[in-house]
């Protein structure tokens, strides 16, 4: 993966922010794992926001049959869990290198702080979402804008959660989105949101990071 370019920790920033662009799934999958491999105690905490390019990730357990197609498209099998999902162009994934054991989180408690960021974020812009539907993620109406995944090894968690932005949603159609047939796919583009990515990742960070971080009060 090439070296992604880092925003060190402000006033305003809980963790280290790295934005790395368009990058290969497999090299940052691995730099993930190896990351979370050498990681200490005093490791600061890291959220990267990316994309990439076309590809489907299957998670550990995840069903090959929910692929209805062959379109072409790589099909990777991750460390996640879940089943198959799309990432591409102009959708935002934020990876989160966390150590849930210092920060005190069990994993549902993190899933919806993370499905929840997502939510603050539309909210600004007068989309009305949910969560906690039969498939983790966050949802408008019945389709989904946002899905997630984690592998969480010696008290550390990486993988993340994917933002649908600009995309071209067609690969979608030959998938079964998490395992669900006829699971319907939007994104912040076709609900009128005129930011794109730039703007949308930098929010999202911030709301991942206020979401995750329990605020002490002075």
């Amino acid at each position: 993966m090439d070296t992604p370019y880092l925003n060190l920790r402000t006033k305003n920033s809980k963790f280290n922010i790295k934005h790395s662009g368009l990058v290969d799934y497999f090299s940052t999958w691995q730099a993930m794992k190896n990351f979370t491999l050498t990681r200490t105690k005093n490791t600061f905490d890291e959220i990267w926001l990316l994309q990439h390019p076309s590809v489907y990730t299957l998670g550990i357990a995840g069903k090959l049959e929910h692929l209805l197609q062959n379109n072409g498209i790589a099909v990777v099998r991750t460390d996640r869990g879940g089943q198959i999902t799309y990432h591409g162009p102009g959708q935002i994934v934020a990876y989160l290198l966390l150590d849930i054991r210092r920060l005190k989180l069990g994993v549902r408690e993190l899933v919806r702080k993370m499905e929840g960021a997502v939510i603050d974020l539309l909210q600004e812009y007068g989309i009305d979402t949910e969560s906690g539907m039969e498939a983790p993620g966050v949802y408008v109406g019945d389709a989904k804008i946002a899905a997630l995944g984690l592998k969480i090894k010696n008290g550390c968690c990486y993988h993340g959660i994917a933002l649908n932005v600009d995309m071209d949603l067609t690969p979608f159609s030959v998938i079964n989105p998490c395992g669900y047939p006829g699971l319907r796919i939007t994104q912040t583009k076709d609900l009128g949101i005129a930011d794109g990515l730039e703007v949308l990742s930098e929010k999202l960070a911030e709301k991942l990071q206020a979401r995750i971080i329990k605020e002490k009060s002075s």
